[in-house]
């Protein structure tokens, strides 16, 4: 049965002040339940705010049109959920260094991309701003209208802090959204980044209609080119085989509630990259990761043939069809 969330607790989730109106679960204390502040209220963001209040956990969700500051948000959480684009991260790291938090505080970081400026991860940028703190990585293949209509799910949460990892676990486990944990974020983060590089590749594929068989061989390569990336940057192998990686690369390759996806099926039916993202009306992470991924490639000379091919295309520097064709006529060798 599709769980739904009632109209007005989605509209008290949206305002940030659902934790006044629920009744406090059996299961829970509250006062020793983990306070949540999830800061973005897009589509990922909402999502994660459903998650939590099914599972009777006290959540803020904050958005920059609130009007609300945002030390006020987060004075009371426990964990800090920062579910923005990538474009977003440092203006939010700013925002809460200046608020001083206690060194206890969790920061759990659930955006996918790269920073054009450093390169870093959004953990890496996080963990810099903030070494005192235990940070996480929340990532997997999780679209988030799936997550809203309270369909199967299940999801990654990885800390070299293995307590905090477990107190994201529990707030955001149910019967719905299955949680795991592990102690590699930088794989579980690269995993859930990189893919959506493979995901613009797939909607060209899908796009141009080339079948079945090509799809698969494209994403029998993909996974592959993110392990070496991976492992190059210092990421665990074993990682790229689990939810954040090979999970994650299944559900955004092979659906229209993609955006990455998305994008590469508008480019691969004629459109050009700014027609296309207008329509999406929303980020596509997976365009601004692969131009930053492809200059770090070229400096370290990690081989990246797949992304190296849609930065092209994204450029505007190949079409579609020369962009797959590229890909067939590499040079033959062993598997």
């Amino acid at each position: 049965m599709v769980n739904t969330l009632p109209t007005e607790e989605a509209r008290l989730v949206k305002q940030g002040n659902l934790e006044n109106t629920l009744t406090p679960s059996p299961l829970h204390d509250v006062a020793t339940t983990p306070r949540l502040t999830i800061i973005g209220a897009g589509a990922w963001g909402s999502a994660l705010a459903t998650v939590a209040n099914r599972n009777i956990h006290p959540v803020r969700l904050w958005s920059r049109r609130d009007g609300e500051p945002l030390s006020s948000a987060i004075a009371n959480a426990d964990v800090i959920l920062c579910a923005v684009s990538m474009k977003g991260v440092p203006s939010v790291i700013d925002q809460i260094k200046a608020c001083n938090i206690p060194p206890e505080k969790i920061i759990l970081t659930a955006t996918k991309g790269l920073d054009p400026k450093t390169t870093q991860t959004p953990s890496q940028m996080w963990q810099a701003a903030f070494p005192n703190n235990p940070v996480a990585v929340l990532s997997g293949p999780n679209l988030s209208k799936e997550i809203e209509q309270g369909l199967p799910a299940a999801t990654v949460v990885a800390s070299e802090d293995e307590a905090a990892a477990e107190v994201v676990q529990s707030i955001l486990s149910s019967e719905t959204f299955r949680v795991y944990i592990n102690t590699d974020p930088l794989g579980t983060e690269l995993g859930g980044t990189l893919k959506n590089i493979m995901a613009i590749a797939a909607g060209v594929c899908d796009g141009l209609n080339l079948g079945t068989n090509a799809k698969a061989g494209l994403l029998t390569r993909a996974l592959p080119e993110m392990i070496r990336i991976g492992t190059h940057l210092g990421a665990s192998a074993e990682t790229f085989f689990g939810l954040s990686g090979l999970g994650d690369l299944l559900a955004t390759c092979n659906g229209t509630l993609s955006r990455n996806y998305r994008v590469g099926m508008g480019l691969a039916q004629g459109k050009d990259l700014e027609t296309v993202l207008i329509e999406l009306q929303s980020t596509a992470e997976g365009v601004n990761t692969t131009r930053v991924l492809v200059d770090l490639a070229r400096q370290q000379e990690i081989p990246v043939p797949i992304a190296r091919q849609v930065c092209r295309l994204l450029d505007g520097k190949i079409t579609p069809l020369a962009a797959v064709q590229a890909l067939m006529e590499r040079e033959l060798k062993a598997e």
